[in-house]
């Protein structure tokens, strides 16, 4: 993705927000809570003001007028300029049609699965399903009261994709945990076996495979393809 002058995501909010009129910081901030963008986009509000100012630093936005409600303090309007719209499109075509590798925190576990025992491992995906399961329910049933009423779905149409990704990963963590369960995941006999060693043999998992075949004997052929180096 472009390298942009204001990359906190919050700017790209701000920008979508005074595209359709000019506010102040708070007007925006609550606008976003009320709309549910924070759901969908990172969003520091402890950032917004220094991320307002360098937007406006940028020329993307500029000071339309200051206004005191009551015994409020003053606060300050602004309006997005035309080098802001223009970003915010850059920004906003990006977004929707470049796909980026995105790092998912449970891609970043499963790479290193086998550091912790079969058993705890069934007891954590049955945590986060327990969480990711709920998300799921309380979405599904918020989607069905807009639907009920008839709001359109664009306006809230990043929450659909949001619950699409978490049904696809409920069904994927559901059917992992099913074939730990079952020791049908490829290289669970050697995971279970490998930790067996050492919880009860004090047997490290390096010192398991200077030896394999003396601590899993002539079925795990496979382990003879890894180099050296990945040991």
């Amino acid at each position: 993705m472009a390298k942009r002058k204001v990359g906190n995501p919050l700017a790209f909010a701000v920008l979508g927000s005074l595209g359709e009129r000019p506010m102040h910081p708070y007007e925006i901030s609550t606008m976003l809570r009320a709309r549910g963008k924070d759901q969908s986009i990172k969003v520091n509000y402890g950032s917004l003001y220094s991320v307002v100012g360098a937007l406006e630093k940028h020329g993307f936005i500029e000071a339309l007028e200051t206004v005191r409600e009551g015994n409020r303090p003053e606060r300050t309007v602004y309006q997005i300029t035309a080098a802001g719209q223009a970003e915010f499109s850059d920004w906003l075509t990006e977004l929707i049609g470049t796909p980026t590798r995105e790092f998912h925190p449970l891609e970043a576990g499963l790479a290193y699965l086998p550091g912790l025992p079969p058993d705890r491992v069934l007891e954590l995906l049955d945590q986060r399903l327990t969480t990711i399961d709920a998300e799921i329910r309380e979405l599904t049933e918020l989607h069905d009261q807009m639907d009920s009423v008839e709001f359109p779905r664009i306006f809230w149409i990043e929450s659909e994709f949001r619950l699409k990704l978490l049904e696809a990963e409920s069904a994927y963590v559901h059917q992992l945990a099913a074939e730990i369960r079952s020791d049908a995941l490829g290289g669970s006999a050697f995971w279970r076996l490998a930790w067996k060693h050492f919880e009860e043999d004090g047997i490290t998992p390096t010192e398991q495979l200077k030896d394999p075949v003396k601590y899993f004997g002539t079925d795990f052929a496979w382990m003879k393809a890894i180099p050296p180096e990945a040991h």
